[in-house]
């Protein structure tokens, strides 16, 4: 009965998630949302309630409550377009206080050259451009079975000589039911205040009256550009231990609901098949959801049907992973690889390095 339930619970989601109106580039500060971790990445980003480790400072912040030693956590990707993103992040439990944690997120790329209408080959100059964001994260245990944490972080976006820059929050809860091993999680990421590009980039020159003959055409002015929403997200997880009572061995099913407000709301899922927990093999799908198809009908006519599958907006969605977890002197250390299909935009592979002790 436990196990219907589950499923249920899954169809329920299913069932109302839709894909009506996509909301992509509405947003600034998109790199807050790239997945962090092979593990995570390799379950189908469906990771809100797995996330009992240091990669929890980004899923959910909620999760390091549960960690009792020091973790730390690296992960490199090549990113899609040759883009480097980077994510090194540190949690240390303070006793009966709580659990304290850092991050840092870089996203890199070649330097760039810069390109006029005067000259569309090139000035000579170069330019750069990039990402970084750094969080502080505090998290503890309620009861035996509900932690709940909190981050806040600052997040800046460059280019050239001119950036834009925000504050945001995360607040994160995992409830562990201990029936059939299911848990429960929500939380709530990028939450602040809003970006806008600012720098000596933006000034130009302006003649404040075209009527007027021999006056100053070039007097200095600052464009204005718009403010923008950072890309906030809200996500809810289940989870099960299928083989709860095969010892040494587990098989863990994850689902998340997520509702960004740039997009549109999907679904990821995911498997994870532990050895002794000692090897991990992985598989999951992100971004599925409600499209419209269009069929044909007898008469040559196009009709539209509603069909369960990769959302629109998205690209692509399958992934694949495995892991291997190994103690020595003391020090549990672990390897983590994870294959994303991007659609059209290619794919992407990560690579995570996990230390704790």
């Amino acid at each position: 009965m436990k196990n219907i339930s589950f499923v249920l619970i899954i169809l329920i989601f299913a069932s109302g998630v839709s894909a009506e109106v996509t909301k992509t580039g509405t947003t600034a500060g998109t790199f807050l949302n790239i997945d962090v971790g092979a593990r995570a990445v390799g379950m189908g980003s469906a990771y809100c309630t797995l996330a009992e480790d240091v990669s929890a400072l980004y899923w959910n912040p909620a999760g390091i409550a549960r960690l009792n030693r020091a973790e730390a956590l690296f992960t490199h990707t090549q990113w899609i377009a040759d883009i480097s993103f980077n994510y090194v992040g540190v949690a240390i439990p303070l006793g009966s206080t709580g659990v304290l944690g850092v991050s840092a997120t870089f996203l890199s790329m070649d330097d760039m050259e810069v390109t006029t209408i005067d000259y569309p080959d090139g000035t000579g100059e170069v330019f750069s451009a990039g990402n970084t964001a750094f969080g502080l994260t505090f998290a503890r245990n309620l009861t035996d079975r509900f932690s709940i944490g909190m981050s806040v972080k600052y997040a800046e976006e460059k280019i050239y000589n001119s950036k834009a820059s925000a504050v945001a929050f995360d607040i994160g809860t995992i409830f562990n039911t201990k029936l059939a091993g299911l848990k429960i999680a929500m939380s709530i990421s990028n939450y602040g205040s809003k970006m806008q590009i600012q720098g000596r980039d933006l000034i130009t020159q302006k003649d404040i009256n075209e009527q007027i003959y021999g006056n100053n055409p070039n007097i200095n002015a600052m464009m204005s550009t718009d403010k923008f929403d950072l890309p906030l997200l809200f996500r809810f997880g289940l989870s099960m231990d299928a083989l709860q009572k095969v010892e040494g061995n587990s098989l863990i099913i994850a689902i998340d609901a997520t509702h960004p407000n740039d997009n549109v709301e999907c679904l990821n899922i995911g498997l994870e098949y532990a050895f002794n927990d000692l090897v991990f093999l992985r598989a999951g799908h992100s971004n599925l959801g409600w499209h419209d198809k269009a069929v044909a009908d007898s008469d040559d006519t196009e009709d539209v049907e509603r069909e369960f599958g990769a959302a629109e907006g998205y690209e692509g969605g399958l992934s694949f992973g495995a892991g291997l977890k190994y103690e020595l002197s003391g020090v549990e250390m672990s390897f983590d690889y994870a294959y994303r299909d991007f659609g059209r935009l290619s794919d992407i592979q990560m690579f995570t390095i996990g230390l704790a002790f």
